[in-house]
C-alpha cells in the first residue's frame, strides 16, 4: 500500500495519513487498496485490504469504519454501541484510530496544538454545508485558535461541476461562499465548485486559521485515487489520524 503523510504543525506523537488506490488485493474496478465493504468489492478483499492497512502503519488497533451517511453527526472514541452511522469521529484518548473513508468528498483532520485532541471529518458537499465540519470542532475542548487542520485529498475545482440548488445553499448559510463557486462556461445553468475554499471558510468562520493541505484533485489523478464522480463504481481511500501516547 501507498499512503500520503500530511504536513502540517502537529505534536511528534501525531500519526495521520490517507491510503491511495493502489497495493491491494481488490480487483477492478476496485483496484486495488479499496476499503470500503458497501461498494460491491469481494467482502474478503476489502478485509485483506484493511488488515494490510493495520499492519503495515502499525495501528492501535483495528480502526471503526464508519457507516458514512452525508450527515453531522460525530462520534466520539471510545465508542461501543452497534449503530456506526456518522461522518465524523473525535476522541481525546491515546491509541484511538480516527477514520473516515472518501471518493472525491473532502476528509479534514483536527488536531488540538498540544496533542491531546484529534478528529476526522468526511465533507461531501451535504455535509460541509449542513455544519460536519462545525459539528467536529464543537467536540474540541480547546480553542479554536489552538486547532489545527489539515484537507485530504478531494474532488478539484476545475472538474466539481454542481447546480445552482448547491450553490444557493451554502449562500444561504454565508453569503462569501459564492466565491467559491464559477459559472461553468461549458454547460448553461452549471458552477464549477472549490470545496476545499468552501471547507476554508467555515473553519475560518469558527476561528481556525492554521489550515494546510488542499492540494490534490481525485478526480483528475486515477493513478492516484478513487473518483466516484469519474468512475461511479469505484474503491474508497481512507483519512486517519491517532496519537500514541
Amino acid at each position: 500500500m501507498k499512503y500520503i503523510i500530511p504536513t502540517w504543525s502537529v505534536p511528534t506523537n501525531i500519526q495521520a495519513l490517507t491510503t491511495l488506490r493502489e497495493g491491494g488485493v481488490s480487483e477492478p474496478p476496485f483496484d486495488s487498496f479499496n476499503l470500503g465493504d458497501h461498494v460491491g468489492d469481494i467482502p474478503e478483499s476489502v478485509l485483506a485490504n484493511r488488515k494490510q492497512l493495520v499492519e503495515q502503519v502499525q495501528l492501535p488497533h483495528f480502526p471503526t469504519f464508519l457507516t458514512q451517511t452525508h450527515s453531522t453527526k460525530v462520534l466520539s472514541l471510545p465508542y461501543s454501541s452497534d449503530n456506526l452511522e456518522a461522518d465524523a469521529v473525535y476522541t481525546n484518548q491515546p491509541n484511538q484510530v480516527c477514520l473516515i473513508m472518501t471518493a472525491d468528498c473532502l476528509p479534514v483532520l483536527f488536531c488540538s496544538k498540544d496533542g491531546k485532541e484529534i478528529a476526522a471529518a468526511h465533507a461531501g458537499w451535504r455535509g460541509l454545508c449542513d455544519g460536519i465540519l462545525e459539528e467536529t470542532v464543537a467536540k474540541f475542548a480547546s480553542s479554536t485558535s489552538d486547532i489545527s487542520a489539515w484537507f485530504g485529498p478531494a474532488i478539484g475545482p476545475t472538474v466539481f461541476q454542481v447546480g445552482h440548488e448547491v450553490r444557493d445553499q451554502f449562500c444561504a448559510v454565508d453569503p462569501n461562499a459564492s466565491s467559491a463557486f464559477i459559472a461553468d462556461e461549458t454547460t448553461s445553468g452549471k458552477f464549477l465548485c472549490n470545496i476545499y475554499q468552501l471547507a476554508q471558510q467555515r473553519l475560518n468562520r469558527l476561528g481556525i486559521t492554521d489550515i494546510t493541505g488542499g492540494e490534490h484533485c481525485t478526480y483528475s489523478e486515477p493513478q492516484s485515487f478513487f473518483s466516484y464522480r469519474r468512475d461511479g463504481r469505484t474503491g474508497r481511500m481512507a483519512t486517519l489520524i491517532w496519537r500514541t501516547n
